[in-house]
């Protein structure tokens, strides 16, 4: 019988052991992990989503899909450009069901100017200006580009009607 009870005070003085040393490093452990956490996130891409080129304005504008002028945004894939307020250019997209992406319609790497209107055909927009820059209008992206498109709000009112704001 004594033969049986000691290792279990062995397994227990072990555990019990090893419980101790835990408690003494779990702030080191706590510390390990977040470096670890803080080392895996993914670091910049080297795009800046902030543009100095473009002033952020406010508007809002609701769109009645029935309309001539707006009829394109009834099916995914066929994008349309318009003015707001006399000077906001836009560019709009459905993407699917009820998500739309509304992009400011300025080319994104340079002050707006005559030729910086973006330019749409399909599901991309291209700068008239020297640089030619195509960016996509599902993500706001073009290759090489330093600034993304800047993205506008888009609201679902109901099936004929659609808000864009900022």
């Amino acid at each position: 019988m004594l033969i049986t009870a000691k290792p279990n005070l062995i397994n227990l003085y072990l555990t019990t052991l090893l419980f101790l040393i835990f408690l003494s490093m779990r702030k080191y452990l706590i510390f390990l992990l977040s470096m670890v956490l803080l080392m895996a996130c993914e670091k910049d891409s080297g795009r800046t989503y902030t543009n100095p080129y473009l002033p952020n304005y406010s508007f809002s504008a609701t769109l009645n899909l029935n309309l001539p002028s707006y009829v394109g945004l009834r099916s995914n894939g066929n994008p349309i450009a318009f003015t707001v307020d006399g000077d906001i250019h836009i560019v709009m997209i459905k993407v699917g069901g009820t998500d739309y992406r509304a992009w400011n319609g300025n080319c994104p790497n340079q002050t707006p100017t005559a030729c910086s209107k973006l330019s749409i055909q399909s599901g991309i927009a291209k700068c008239s200006c020297e640089d030619g820059y195509r960016y996509s209008l599902y993500d706001g992206i073009a290759p090489n580009a330093q600034y993304t498109m800047v993205a506008y709000r888009v609201e679902v009112i109901n099936s004929s009607t659609v808000r864009v704001y900022n």
